[in-house]
């Protein structure tokens, strides 16, 4: 067992108390950038169908947003809720030395959570002294649908911490399929957190706020931005390929649905401190933009087997069939109408032997790295949660045999658990871990 000691209070934070921690405070003593320390406490989350409700209207473009999405629940937020348009994914090591360190660690970013989700004014401070915060949102911090959500990587498990006893039985460094190219500063790390909000401004505020305070006790390994087109015309976003993606998941208000597939459960082989959270997947894919526009839409439909127009099944050619439609592939053996190879078939066979390997929570969004050089760096920060991490891996193995192979590069990403989420005021991440 860890000794903890109580979560300390801060003062002169609008929202009432903040369980910071002496690593909250120090770096607020010594960094020129220090971000806010305090917290409004949120209500006890009862469902995933609350988690919709909180986001359920989308802000106009350009005009500040001061919804929030609850903090506390059994399940971090910013995985089963409504994707924003804007994220940061940041992936960190771990630099603090103990155990005790590490507590801290989470217990500030916690506390960080709840101010930043929540909302706030920061506290006055002279004219002469450094701010406590560095004023992109204003002088009022507006939630405008900020998610950060926390997991951890394979190596944290390393004998540091002591933890190797207690890490996720299918949690493994992310290793390269295939036609990978992966480069080991863009891939896996201890730590990732996940910033998702309605508007850039937040999630770079959020960014430049958890990396000062948490300054001395992780660094940033590596860092991908992304963001989320509207749908266009109606439906599900597009990506930089043209077409509709995450059009399938499963019903994230559906409580028995995201038991099955997403949330880990208690009384299984996993930890028992793992019960509900979920594994987590970030895959960053660059796409061969200028090659891929060469391809016919004919053939660039196979390849996907969709329609690029609508998102529907390839049986459907009307430009206003509906994107929800099931592709149906009993009536296609041989891959007439939809190729075997394409992508959304080999994802998703839908056959008694892939049953179990094809559905996954998708939440992804498309970067954009573009430098002064001729090849575009455009590409997709491939995104998914699943309560099985084997069933992203045999789905991936399957894809490496999908034509569209020769117009992506994964570069980077890694595999990860996120944690269940903080219950009340009185808990933190990662409290049943440590404990």
């Amino acid at each position: 067992m860890t000794e903890e000691t109580p979560l300390a209070q801060d003062e002169g934070w609008s929202g009432g108390e903040c369980p910071a921690g002496a690593l909250a405070r120090r770096s607020f003593l010594h960094s020129t950038a220090a971000g806010v320390a305090g917290a409004v406490g949120g209500g006890l989350l009862g469902s995933e169908a609350a988690h919709a409700a909180a986001h359920a209207a989308a802000p106009d473009a350009g005009k500040a947003d001061t919804g929030t999405v609850p903090f506390f629940g059994y399940h971090q937020s910013g995985i089963a809720d409504p994707p924003q348009q804007d994220a940061i994914f940041l992936s960190c090591d771990v630099t603090a030395s103990t155990r005790a360190e590490l507590t801290t660690l989470f217990r500030t970013l916690t506390a960080r959570a709840r101010f930043l989700t929540s909302g706030g004014t920061p506290p006055d401070v002279s004219a002469t002294s450094a701010p406590s915060d560095s004023g992109i949102l204003g002088p009022k911090i507006q939630a405008n649908h900020l998610t950060m959500t926390v997991g951890v990587g394979a190596s944290l498990f390393d004998g540091r911490f002591g933890l190797s006893g207690r890490k996720p039985v299918q949690l493994i460094a992310m290793q390269p399929f295939q036609h990978d190219d992966l480069d080991p500063e863009l891939s896996n790390g201890d730590l990732l957190i996940q910033l998702c909000a309605d508007h850039r401004d937040t999630t770079v505020h959020a960014l430049i706020d958890i990396l000062t305070r948490t300054k001395g006790a992780m660094k940033l390994r590596w860092r991908i931005d992304g963001q989320r087109n509207p749908p266009r015309p109606v439906g599900v976003r597009r990506d930089w390929f043209g077409f509709k993606d995450g059009i399938a998941n499963p019903d994230t208000t559906n409580t028995a649905q995201m038991n099955q597939v997403v949330w880990t459960q208690p009384h299984t082989d996993e930890p028992a401190w793992a019960a509900g959270g979920t594994y987590h997947v970030v895959r960053i894919v660059h796409f061969h933009i200028e090659a891929w526009q060469k391809v016919p839409v004919a053939q660039q439909e196979r390849i996907f087997g969709r329609r690029k127009a609508s998102g529907a099944p390839m049986y459907a050619e009307s430009e206003n069939a509906s994107d929800l439609l099931d592709p149906i592939y009993t009536n296609d053996p041989q891959g007439l109408i939809t190729p075997l190879n394409s992508h959304i078939r080999l994802a998703n066979p839908q056959t008694p032997e892939t049953a179990a390997s094809s559905t996954i929570l998708r939440r992804s969004f498309d970067y954009d790295r573009s430098p002064n050089v001729p090849e575009l760096d455009m590409g997709h920060a491939f995104v998914c949660f699943q309560r099985e991490l084997n069933s992203y891996i045999a789905m991936q193995k399957r894809l490496e045999a999908e034509t569209l192979v020769p117009y992506i590069t994964p570069r980077g990403g890694g595999y990860f658990f996120a944690l269940p989420g903080v219950r009340d005021k009185n808990d933190h991440y990662a409290r049943g871990l440590l404990a």
